[in-house]
């Protein structure tokens, strides 16, 4: 029920800590009894809000990675969701400086990739998105004529996962089993 519940609250209120505490209280209020007080309603969009202060855990081998793939290429972030939930994590997650740019939309799809592929004068043929989302990662950016890379990920959420599409554009489709695995491959 929650991820219905989340799906129909990001058409209004997007990406972020705001609109998945919404979406907490609106479910809680469809399975609960009785109805819920104001001092419940503040006790459960407190469990939201403490999944932001939860320390971040950074994925086995990404910042050795990253910084080795620097080097070689120029790295841009693409992510969705509150500009300033989401650049705050970049920063505290101290891999900032690994990247040419940092792009917080508020969906990323085919527009979106080849907005951003115009937005840095990006070659298509040579531009690669690597992510762990079918959703919102690997499948429009095929479809914006992009490569990609699956890198899949036990913990993605329930509302990024899809088939792989590897018809959707004329780019090519990579998977690999970790992040680690990008360096052998660029």
């Amino acid at each position: 029920m929650l991820y219905d519940v989340e799906r129909e609250n990001i058409r209004t209120h997007g990406y972020g800590m705001h609109s998945f505490a919404l979406a907490l209280v609106r479910c809680f209020e469809q399975l609960s009894v009785e109805s819920l007080t104001p001092a419940l309603h503040e006790t459960i969009r407190g469990f939201a809000y403490a999944i932001a202060e939860h320390p971040m855990e950074i994925l086995p081998e990404v910042p050795e990675t990253l910084a080795d793939l620097a080097q070689r290429h120029h790295l841009f972030l693409v992510t969705k969701g509150n500009i300033g939930e989401q650049t705050g994590k970049v920063e505290r997650s101290g891999l900032k400086r690994h990247f040419t740019a940092i792009e917080v939309v508020a969906e990323k799809d085919a527009a979106t990739y080849r907005a951003v592929v115009e937005k840095y004068g990006l070659l298509r043929e040579s531009t690669w998105m690597i992510g762990n989302s079918p959703k919102s990662d690997i499948n429009p950016a095929l479809e914006a004529g992009l490569h990609a890379v699956f890198v899949p990920h036990h913990n993605t959420w329930m509302l990024e996962r899809d088939e792989l599409r590897p018809e959707a554009g004329d780019g090519r489709l990579l998977q690999v089993k970790s992040f680690g695995h990008l360096r052998d491959h660029f």
